[in-house]
Protein backbone atom coordinates (compact mmCIF):
# COMPACT_ATOMS: atom_id res chain seq x y z
CA UNK A 1 0.00 0.00 0.00
CA UNK A 2 1.43 3.80 -0.85
CA UNK A 3 1.94 6.84 1.57
CA UNK A 4 0.87 9.33 0.78
CA UNK A 5 1.40 13.31 1.79
CA UNK A 6 -2.00 14.37 2.71
CA UNK A 7 -3.79 17.34 1.43
CA UNK A 8 -4.25 19.51 4.82
CA UNK A 9 -6.33 21.81 3.51
CA UNK A 10 -7.87 23.12 0.02
CA UNK A 11 -4.45 25.70 -0.09
CA UNK A 12 -2.12 23.60 1.01
CA UNK A 13 0.01 22.74 -1.39
CA UNK A 14 2.85 20.66 -0.24
CA UNK A 15 4.10 18.95 3.00
CA UNK A 16 7.87 18.73 5.05
CA UNK A 17 7.91 14.99 6.60
CA UNK A 18 9.59 16.14 9.44
CA UNK A 19 10.14 12.76 11.83
CA UNK A 20 9.44 9.43 10.67
CA UNK A 21 8.19 7.80 13.24
CA UNK A 22 8.95 4.43 12.02
CA UNK A 23 12.05 2.89 10.45
CA UNK A 24 11.89 0.32 7.41
CA UNK A 25 11.56 -3.25 8.48
CA UNK A 26 9.29 -2.27 11.40
CA UNK A 27 5.59 -3.49 12.13
CA UNK A 28 2.98 -0.81 12.50
CA UNK A 29 -0.82 -1.06 13.44
CA UNK A 30 -3.39 1.03 11.30
CA UNK A 31 -4.06 4.14 12.60
CA UNK A 32 -0.89 4.36 14.44
CA UNK A 33 1.05 7.52 14.24
CA UNK A 34 3.28 6.90 11.36
CA UNK A 35 5.43 10.21 10.58
CA UNK A 36 5.02 13.62 11.27
CA UNK A 37 4.59 16.30 8.86
CA UNK A 38 4.32 20.29 8.87
CA UNK A 39 2.90 22.56 6.59
CA UNK A 40 2.12 26.61 6.48
CA UNK A 41 -1.25 25.94 8.15
CA UNK A 42 -0.12 23.05 10.63
CA UNK A 43 1.69 20.86 12.32
CA UNK A 44 0.46 17.31 12.52
CA UNK A 45 1.11 13.21 13.32
CA UNK A 46 -0.21 11.32 10.17
CA UNK A 47 -1.32 7.85 10.87
CA UNK A 48 -0.67 4.57 9.11
CA UNK A 49 -3.61 4.10 6.64
CA UNK A 50 -2.97 0.32 6.86
CA UNK A 51 -1.21 -2.54 9.43
CA UNK A 52 1.77 -4.26 8.04
CA UNK A 53 5.54 -3.45 7.70
CA UNK A 54 6.38 -0.38 6.69
CA UNK A 55 8.74 -1.99 3.13
CA UNK A 56 10.25 1.97 2.03
CA UNK A 57 10.55 5.42 2.81
CA UNK A 58 10.69 7.54 -0.62
CA UNK A 59 10.83 10.52 1.49
CA UNK A 60 13.31 11.51 3.94
CA UNK A 61 13.18 13.82 7.03
CA UNK A 62 13.25 17.56 6.49
CA UNK A 63 12.18 16.91 2.72
CA UNK A 64 9.39 18.81 1.08
CA UNK A 65 6.96 17.43 -1.55
CA UNK A 66 3.44 18.03 -3.12
CA UNK A 67 1.01 16.55 -1.59
CA UNK A 68 -0.66 13.34 -2.64
CA UNK A 69 3.49 12.10 -3.55
CA UNK A 70 3.69 8.85 -2.21
CA UNK A 71 6.11 9.34 0.35
CA UNK A 72 6.68 5.32 1.14
CA UNK A 73 5.17 2.19 0.86
CA UNK A 74 3.76 -0.83 3.17
CA UNK A 75 3.39 -4.46 3.33
CA UNK A 76 -0.10 -4.81 4.40
CA UNK A 77 -2.10 -7.81 5.18
CA UNK A 78 -4.85 -8.01 2.98
CA UNK A 79 -5.20 -4.20 2.73
CA UNK A 80 -6.80 -3.30 -0.37
CA UNK A 81 -4.49 -0.13 -1.99
CA UNK A 82 -6.03 3.26 -2.03
CA UNK A 83 -5.53 6.00 -4.50
CA UNK A 84 -4.03 9.08 -3.66
CA UNK A 85 -6.26 11.69 -1.59
CA UNK A 86 -7.86 14.21 -4.71
CA UNK A 87 -6.88 17.82 -4.77
CA UNK A 88 -10.35 18.50 -3.29
CA UNK A 89 -9.11 16.39 -0.09
CA UNK A 90 -11.72 17.43 2.90
CA UNK A 91 -9.70 20.33 5.06
CA UNK A 92 -9.35 18.77 8.21
CA UNK A 93 -6.85 16.27 10.04
CA UNK A 94 -9.23 13.99 10.66
CA UNK A 95 -10.86 13.42 7.05
CA UNK A 96 -7.81 14.05 5.24
CA UNK A 97 -5.85 11.04 7.24
CA UNK A 98 -8.02 8.72 7.52
CA UNK A 99 -9.23 6.11 5.18
CA UNK A 100 -12.91 5.73 4.91
CA UNK A 101 -14.79 3.17 7.17
CA UNK A 102 -16.60 0.58 6.66
CA UNK A 103 -20.54 0.72 6.31
CA UNK A 104 -20.97 -1.46 9.56
CA UNK A 105 -20.53 0.08 13.08
CA UNK A 106 -17.35 -0.17 14.40
CA UNK A 107 -16.73 -0.50 18.30
CA UNK A 108 -15.87 2.24 19.88
CA UNK A 109 -12.43 2.26 22.11
CA UNK A 110 -14.00 4.97 24.67
CA UNK A 111 -12.60 5.05 28.26
CA UNK A 112 -16.00 3.27 29.27
CA UNK A 113 -16.25 0.91 27.39
CA UNK A 114 -18.87 2.23 24.77
CA UNK A 115 -19.19 -0.12 21.91
CA UNK A 116 -21.10 0.11 18.52
CA UNK A 117 -20.48 3.82 18.47
CA UNK A 118 -19.18 4.82 14.29
CA UNK A 119 -16.44 7.05 14.31
CA UNK A 120 -13.12 8.05 13.54
CA UNK A 121 -9.66 7.41 15.08
CA UNK A 122 -9.40 10.60 15.91
CA UNK A 123 -12.94 10.98 17.69
CA UNK A 124 -11.95 7.68 19.78
CA UNK A 125 -8.55 8.97 20.88
CA UNK A 126 -10.35 11.93 21.99
CA UNK A 127 -12.41 10.15 24.12
CA UNK A 128 -10.06 8.25 25.71
CA UNK A 129 -8.33 12.12 26.71
CA UNK A 130 -11.46 12.75 28.12
CA UNK A 131 -13.26 10.04 30.10
CA UNK A 132 -15.88 9.96 27.45
CA UNK A 133 -18.55 7.47 26.92
CA UNK A 134 -19.10 8.11 23.16
CA UNK A 135 -22.70 6.17 23.34
CA UNK A 136 -23.43 9.48 25.29
CA UNK A 137 -22.16 11.19 22.18
CA UNK A 138 -25.03 12.75 19.72
CA UNK A 139 -23.68 11.71 16.61
CA UNK A 140 -24.71 14.08 13.35
CA UNK A 141 -23.05 12.03 10.83
CA UNK A 142 -24.37 9.52 8.16
CA UNK A 143 -25.74 6.48 10.42
CA UNK A 144 -25.22 8.58 13.47
CA UNK A 145 -21.65 8.64 13.16
CA UNK A 146 -20.07 10.34 15.95
CA UNK A 147 -17.77 13.46 14.13
CA UNK A 148 -14.81 15.46 15.51
CA UNK A 149 -17.61 18.41 15.85
CA UNK A 150 -19.88 16.16 17.59
CA UNK A 151 -17.44 15.30 20.47
CA UNK A 152 -16.22 19.11 20.58
CA UNK A 153 -19.30 20.46 21.31
CA UNK A 154 -19.88 17.60 23.64
CA UNK A 155 -17.04 18.98 25.63
CA UNK A 156 -17.78 22.33 25.61
CA UNK A 157 -21.00 21.82 26.67
CA UNK A 158 -20.08 22.46 30.20
CA UNK A 159 -19.74 19.64 33.38
CA UNK A 160 -21.43 16.37 32.67
CA UNK A 161 -21.85 13.30 34.96
CA UNK A 162 -18.85 11.38 34.02
CA UNK A 163 -15.44 11.30 35.96
CA UNK A 164 -13.13 13.53 34.75
CA UNK A 165 -10.30 12.16 33.45
CA UNK A 166 -7.23 13.15 35.43
CA UNK A 167 -5.16 16.15 34.03
CA UNK A 168 -1.60 15.00 33.67
CA UNK A 169 0.16 15.49 30.98
CA UNK A 170 2.02 12.85 29.32
CA UNK A 171 5.48 12.71 29.12
CA UNK A 172 7.17 13.74 26.01
CA UNK A 173 8.20 11.10 23.37
CA UNK A 174 12.14 10.34 23.13
CA UNK A 175 12.88 11.86 19.69
CA UNK A 176 15.91 11.35 18.45
CA UNK A 177 18.96 14.02 18.22
CA UNK A 178 18.04 16.25 14.70
CA UNK A 179 20.16 19.38 13.71
CA UNK A 180 17.40 20.44 12.53
CA UNK A 181 15.45 20.59 15.91
CA UNK A 182 17.77 21.58 18.33
CA UNK A 183 17.98 24.41 20.72
CA UNK A 184 20.73 26.54 21.30
CA UNK A 185 21.66 25.42 24.87
CA UNK A 186 21.81 21.35 23.60
CA UNK A 187 24.04 22.40 20.32
CA UNK A 188 27.47 20.76 20.60
CA UNK A 189 29.56 22.56 18.54
CA UNK A 190 32.62 21.14 16.69
CA UNK A 191 34.66 24.01 15.68
CA UNK A 192 33.84 28.16 16.13
CA UNK A 193 30.33 27.57 14.41
CA UNK A 194 28.11 25.41 14.00
CA UNK A 195 25.21 25.60 10.76
CA UNK A 196 21.82 23.64 11.49
CA UNK A 197 19.00 24.26 9.19
CA UNK A 198 16.07 25.98 9.39
CA UNK A 199 12.89 23.66 10.25
CA UNK A 200 10.72 23.57 8.04
CA UNK A 201 8.08 25.62 10.86
CA UNK A 202 10.92 27.94 11.43
CA UNK A 203 10.60 28.54 7.35
CA UNK A 204 7.18 28.95 6.85
CA UNK A 205 7.16 31.27 9.94
CA UNK A 206 9.93 33.51 8.30
CA UNK A 207 8.44 33.67 5.60
CA UNK A 208 4.69 34.34 7.49
CA UNK A 209 6.62 37.10 9.24
CA UNK A 210 8.07 39.03 6.36
CA UNK A 211 5.00 39.06 4.15
CA UNK A 212 2.72 40.51 7.15
CA UNK A 213 5.79 43.29 7.46
CA UNK A 214 5.35 44.19 3.98
CA UNK A 215 1.87 44.22 3.72
CA UNK A 216 0.71 46.27 6.97
CA UNK A 217 1.36 49.85 8.18
CA UNK A 218 2.58 48.36 11.26
CA UNK A 219 2.18 50.82 14.29
CA UNK A 220 1.85 50.01 18.14
CA UNK A 221 0.04 51.40 21.49
CA UNK A 222 0.76 50.54 24.70
CA UNK A 223 -0.97 50.41 27.60
CA UNK A 224 -0.83 50.15 31.62
CA UNK A 225 -3.27 47.85 33.11
CA UNK A 226 -3.92 47.05 36.56
CA UNK A 227 -5.30 43.77 37.34
CA UNK A 228 -5.39 43.53 41.08
CA UNK A 229 -8.95 42.82 40.80
CA UNK A 230 -8.49 39.73 37.98
CA UNK A 231 -5.39 38.42 40.43
CA UNK A 232 -8.20 38.90 43.22
CA UNK A 233 -11.07 36.76 41.72
CA UNK A 234 -7.97 34.06 40.77
CA UNK A 235 -6.94 33.64 44.33
CA UNK A 236 -10.35 33.79 45.84
CA UNK A 237 -12.33 31.67 43.20
CA UNK A 238 -10.09 29.87 41.41
CA UNK A 239 -10.22 26.83 43.74
CA UNK A 240 -13.39 26.15 43.29
CA UNK A 241 -13.78 26.96 39.79
CA UNK A 242 -11.53 24.28 39.15
CA UNK A 243 -13.15 22.16 41.17
CA UNK A 244 -16.81 22.35 39.59
CA UNK A 245 -14.90 22.74 36.23
CA UNK A 246 -11.68 20.82 36.25
CA UNK A 247 -10.03 23.33 34.80
CA UNK A 248 -6.71 25.23 36.28
CA UNK A 249 -8.18 29.35 36.42
CA UNK A 250 -5.54 31.59 34.64
CA UNK A 251 -4.89 35.08 33.28
CA UNK A 252 -5.44 34.01 29.46
CA UNK A 253 -9.22 33.44 29.46
CA UNK A 254 -9.63 36.50 30.94
CA UNK A 255 -7.83 38.65 28.55
CA UNK A 256 -9.64 36.89 25.46
CA UNK A 257 -13.25 37.43 27.22
CA UNK A 258 -11.90 41.53 27.35
CA UNK A 259 -10.58 41.58 23.88
CA UNK A 260 -14.44 40.16 22.69
CA UNK A 261 -16.03 42.63 24.80
CA UNK A 262 -13.73 45.11 23.07
CA UNK A 263 -14.25 44.10 19.94
CA UNK A 264 -18.17 44.06 20.45
CA UNK A 265 -18.03 47.69 21.13
CA UNK A 266 -14.99 48.59 17.98
CA UNK A 267 -16.03 46.05 15.38
CA UNK A 268 -13.45 47.37 12.65
CA UNK A 269 -10.68 45.40 14.75
CA UNK A 270 -12.31 41.95 13.48
CA UNK A 271 -11.86 42.91 9.78
CA UNK A 272 -9.58 42.57 6.89
CA UNK A 273 -8.64 44.43 4.15
CA UNK A 274 -9.30 43.10 0.87
CA UNK A 275 -7.86 45.68 -2.27
CA UNK A 276 -9.86 48.96 -1.63
CA UNK A 277 -12.61 47.29 0.65
CA UNK A 278 -12.46 46.66 4.37
CA UNK A 279 -14.26 43.12 5.22
CA UNK A 280 -15.54 42.92 8.33
CA UNK A 281 -16.49 39.27 9.89
CA UNK A 282 -19.60 38.39 11.76
CA UNK A 283 -18.00 35.44 13.95
CA UNK A 284 -15.16 36.87 16.53
CA UNK A 285 -12.73 33.92 15.88
CA UNK A 286 -9.62 34.25 18.73
CA UNK A 287 -5.97 32.94 17.66
CA UNK A 288 -3.96 32.16 20.90
CA UNK A 289 -0.56 31.94 20.22
CA UNK A 290 1.22 28.56 21.53
CA UNK A 291 4.72 28.40 21.91
CA UNK A 292 6.29 24.62 20.90
CA UNK A 293 9.67 23.78 21.27
CA UNK A 294 9.62 23.80 17.01
CA UNK A 295 8.09 27.34 16.96
CA UNK A 296 4.77 28.83 17.40
CA UNK A 297 1.31 27.77 15.87
CA UNK A 298 -2.15 29.83 16.56
CA UNK A 299 -4.76 27.86 17.45
CA UNK A 300 -8.54 29.85 17.12
CA UNK A 301 -11.57 29.88 19.33
CA UNK A 302 -14.00 29.80 17.01
CA UNK A 303 -17.08 31.96 18.03
CA UNK A 304 -15.57 33.06 21.02
CA UNK A 305 -17.94 35.72 21.44
CA UNK A 306 -20.86 33.40 22.12
CA UNK A 307 -19.15 31.83 24.37
CA UNK A 308 -18.99 31.77 28.05
CA UNK A 309 -16.14 32.19 30.09
CA UNK A 310 -15.96 28.57 31.12
CA UNK A 311 -16.71 28.09 27.15
CA UNK A 312 -13.39 30.31 26.21
CA UNK A 313 -11.38 28.78 29.28
CA UNK A 314 -12.52 25.08 27.58
CA UNK A 315 -11.61 25.85 24.49
CA UNK A 316 -7.88 27.30 25.25
CA UNK A 317 -7.08 23.85 27.12
CA UNK A 318 -8.54 21.94 24.92
CA UNK A 319 -5.89 23.96 21.92
CA UNK A 320 -3.24 24.04 23.83
CA UNK A 321 -3.30 20.24 24.83
CA UNK A 322 -3.89 19.43 21.20
CA UNK A 323 -1.21 21.69 19.76
CA UNK A 324 1.43 20.27 21.76
CA UNK A 325 0.32 17.05 21.18
CA UNK A 326 0.30 18.20 17.37
CA UNK A 327 -3.34 16.56 17.25
CA UNK A 328 -4.82 19.93 15.75
CA UNK A 329 -6.69 19.72 12.53
CA UNK A 330 -6.33 22.54 9.85
CA UNK A 331 -9.63 23.79 10.78
CA UNK A 332 -8.13 24.36 14.41
CA UNK A 333 -5.53 27.08 12.59
CA UNK A 334 -8.05 28.63 10.02
CA UNK A 335 -10.48 31.98 10.24
CA UNK A 336 -8.55 33.90 13.06
CA UNK A 337 -9.67 37.13 12.84
CA UNK A 338 -7.70 38.73 16.04
CA UNK A 339 -4.63 37.65 17.86
CA UNK A 340 -3.75 37.47 20.96
CA UNK A 341 0.07 36.63 22.39
CA UNK A 342 1.28 36.46 25.61
CA UNK A 343 5.36 36.63 26.27
CA UNK A 344 5.05 37.53 29.59
CA UNK A 345 4.87 33.86 30.61
CA UNK A 346 8.84 33.97 29.28
CA UNK A 347 9.00 37.70 31.64
CA UNK A 348 8.88 39.83 28.57
CA UNK A 349 7.32 43.29 30.19
CA UNK A 350 6.41 44.39 26.45
CA UNK A 351 7.12 43.79 22.61
CA UNK A 352 5.71 44.81 19.69
CA UNK A 353 4.45 41.48 17.88
CA UNK A 354 3.76 41.10 14.09
CA UNK A 355 0.11 41.42 12.52
CA UNK A 356 -1.04 37.81 11.73
CA UNK A 357 -2.11 38.18 8.44
CA UNK A 358 -4.86 38.85 7.04
CA UNK A 359 -5.84 40.23 10.01
CA UNK A 360 -5.48 43.80 11.17
CA UNK A 361 -4.26 43.69 14.80
CA UNK A 362 -2.59 41.70 17.53
CA UNK A 363 -2.17 42.23 21.09
CA UNK A 364 0.59 41.38 23.35
CA UNK A 365 0.33 40.68 26.63
CA UNK A 366 3.38 41.64 29.04
CA UNK A 367 4.44 39.92 32.07
CA UNK A 368 2.01 40.45 34.84
CA UNK A 369 3.62 41.47 38.37
CA UNK A 370 3.30 43.76 41.32
CA UNK A 371 4.57 47.33 40.96
CA UNK A 372 4.70 50.64 42.70
CA UNK A 373 2.29 52.92 41.32
CA UNK A 374 0.56 56.00 42.49
CA UNK A 375 -3.09 55.54 44.14
CA UNK A 376 -4.56 59.00 45.54
CA UNK A 377 -1.16 60.54 45.58
CA UNK A 378 0.24 57.79 47.49
CA UNK A 379 2.71 54.78 46.38
CA UNK A 380 0.82 51.84 46.31
CA UNK A 381 1.53 47.95 45.43
CA UNK A 382 -0.64 46.62 42.81
CA UNK A 383 -0.43 43.55 40.20
CA UNK A 384 0.08 45.17 37.01
CA UNK A 385 0.64 44.35 33.18
CA UNK A 386 1.31 46.38 29.79
CA UNK A 387 -0.75 45.52 26.54
CA UNK A 388 0.65 46.49 23.72
CA UNK A 389 -1.52 46.30 20.47
CA UNK A 390 0.28 46.01 16.84
CA UNK A 391 -2.80 47.75 14.03
CA UNK A 392 -2.85 48.08 10.44
CA UNK A 393 -2.53 51.83 10.34
CA UNK A 394 -4.26 51.15 6.43
CA UNK A 395 -7.56 50.40 8.57
CA UNK A 396 -6.90 51.53 11.80
CA UNK A 397 -6.41 54.76 13.27
CA UNK A 398 -4.96 55.55 16.10
CA UNK A 399 -7.79 57.09 17.83
CA UNK A 400 -9.89 53.64 17.04
CA UNK A 401 -6.95 51.61 18.23
CA UNK A 402 -6.51 53.16 21.61
CA UNK A 403 -10.11 53.65 22.11
CA UNK A 404 -10.52 49.29 21.64
CA UNK A 405 -7.18 48.93 24.16
CA UNK A 406 -9.08 51.65 26.64
CA UNK A 407 -12.09 49.27 26.40
CA UNK A 408 -9.53 46.32 27.58
CA UNK A 409 -8.18 48.16 30.12
CA UNK A 410 -11.58 48.94 31.51
CA UNK A 411 -13.04 45.64 31.70
CA UNK A 412 -9.82 43.98 33.07
CA UNK A 413 -9.49 46.62 35.72
CA UNK A 414 -13.25 46.71 36.74
CA UNK A 415 -13.82 42.58 35.86
CA UNK A 416 -17.63 41.71 37.24
CA UNK A 417 -17.04 38.75 39.12
CA UNK A 418 -20.34 37.04 37.97
CA UNK A 419 -19.05 36.18 34.74
CA UNK A 420 -17.02 33.31 36.02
Amino acid sequence: MNIIMPQMGESVAEGTITRWMKKVGDRVERDEPLFEISTDKVDAEIPSPAAGVLSKILVEENQTVEVNTVVGQIDGEGEVAEPSAPADAPATLEAATVPPEPREPQPSTGAEGATEVRSSPLVRRIAEEHNVDLTRVQGTGLGGRVSKKDIMTYLASGPVSREAAPEVSPPPEAQPPQAATLSVASIAFTGSTQTIPMTAMRRQIAEHMIASKRTSAHVNTFFEVEMTKVAEVIVRSGPEFERRNGIKLTYTPFFARAAVEAIKQFPIINSSLEGDNIIYKRNVNIGVAVALETGLIVPVIKHADEKSFLGIARALRELAERARAKRLSVDDVQEGTFTITNPGIFGSLMGTPIINQPQVAILGVGAIEKRAVVRNDAIAIRTMVYLSLSFDHRVLDGAIADQFMGRIKSVLENWDESVL
